[in-house]
């Protein structure tokens, strides 16, 4: 859900159609799979209404799911080549490990980036490259603290292959953690992404693998922090090398 730039020669908006503009800036719409949350608190609010710590308790609640299921606009950079950011948090790995043993694509140790999302970040998934999807498999598992490195092979988990137009193929891991029960993917397999896209959602904590092909150029460090769908992560290697 990346936000197209105002094309040129479009007259500004001024009046009440201004300031709705700005509000929309400003506060990030919501995601639908946030609606149930946010809509259940706010129906106790009002059938609690004359309770004031009711009606305050669900306000407040309200107002919690919808900060958690934010679906803030992002523009993805339009630099050929370039791996962005799937999710927003912080960088906890830069290191190589093979892809998930389910995905069928060998032991071969590749680079990886792994990004840990607090229950405060942004938690929508979005597309690190634009491609074809080739494979999506989920993989029941544990529900150990996500930032620890064992979490990738262990925790439940679900994955995803983009191969680009030129070839390449990116992996990227939605993984569960301490708190994060439920793991969504809009993604199926024969989906055309676009470098951006919203594809996915972890409920309440959560990490995010990506596994990149050798000669992939990494420009990230562990603690740097992430801007899903903006902030790019690294060079695939036929772009690196020209």
């Amino acid at each position: 859900m990346a936000r197209r730039p105002t094309p040129p020669g479009t007259p500004e908006r001024t009046g009440v159609g201004h300031v709705v503009d700005l509000v929309r800036h400003v506060i990030p719409p919501l995601h639908p799979a946030g609606l149930p949350f946010v809509a259940a608190p706010l129906a106790v609010a009002v059938l609690g209404g004359k309770r004031t710590w009711v009606r305050r308790t669900g306000l407040a609640a309200a107002a919690a799911c919808a900060t958690f299921f934010r679906h803030p606009h992002r523009v993805p950079p339009n630099r050929p080549g370039v791996v962005v950011a799937p999710a927003d948090g912080e960088i906890a790995l830069v290191d190589t490990a093979a892809p998930p043993a389910e995905l069928g694509l060998g032991d071969q140790p590749l680079p990886r980036v792994s990004i840990f999302l607090s229950v405060l970040d942004v938690h929508v998934q979005r597309t690190p490259v634009s491609g074809v999807v080739r494979t999506v498999l989920h993989q029941s598992g544990q529900f150990r603290s996500a930032d620890l490195p064992e979490a990738s092979s262990v925790n439940e988990r679900n994955s995803m292959v983009l191969e680009t137009p030129e070839g390449s193929q990116v992996v990227v891991v939605q993984i569960a953690g301490l708190l994060a029960r439920r793991i969504v993917c809009d993604a199926q397999v024969g989906d055309v992404l676009t470098i951006g896209d919203t594809y996915g959602l972890i409920r309440f904590g959560s990490r995010v693998d990506t596994y990149f092909p050798l000669g992939t150029e990494l420009l990230v460090q562990p603690g740097q922090r992430t801007i899903g769908g903006e902030s790019v992560l690294a060079v695939l290697g036929s772009t690196a090398d020209a």
